[in-house]
């Protein structure tokens, strides 16, 4: 016995197919390399979040939510050595070098595969 489709049911089967072939049973929230991702890191202060031009290098500290202990501090783009301290505070060194002239530079946190909002330190 041969089995005829319709066109809508065709359509219908390729549908259903497609669904279970792309989404692998897993939702938006699952890298297939490491498994099921946590939220993303969210910085909600900076301490201090400002310096002088000219000071000393110092521990920034970095204040939020969903830090893991692979999370590393970037500064300007650039990676500072970070220590994980808890789920909701990691610290970075910040050099001299890092504040020896006014401006701004901008503060993220990668973890778990995903970067976090950017957070101003201001640079007098």
């Amino acid at each position: 016995m041969k089995l005829k489709l319709s066109a809508g049911s065709s359509l219908l089967a390729l549908f259903f197919i497609l669904l279970e072939s792309g989404c692998g049973g897993y939702g938006s929230n699952y890298n297939s390399t490491t498994g099921p991702m946590s939220a993303a890191p969210n910085i909600t202060a900076l301490a201090p979040n400002n310096a002088t031009a000219g000071a000393a290098g110092f521990v920034l500290t970095v204040n939020g939510s969903n830090f893991g202990n692979d999370s590393v501090v970037y500064w300007n783009s650039t990676v500072r050595a970070t220590t994980y301290v808890s789920a909701g505070q990691i610290t970075a060194n910040i050099s001299s070098s890092d504040v020896a002239t006014a401006g701004t530079a901008m503060v993220y946190v990668h973890s778990g595969g995903q970067n976090s909002n950017m957070m101003n330190f201001t640079i007098n």
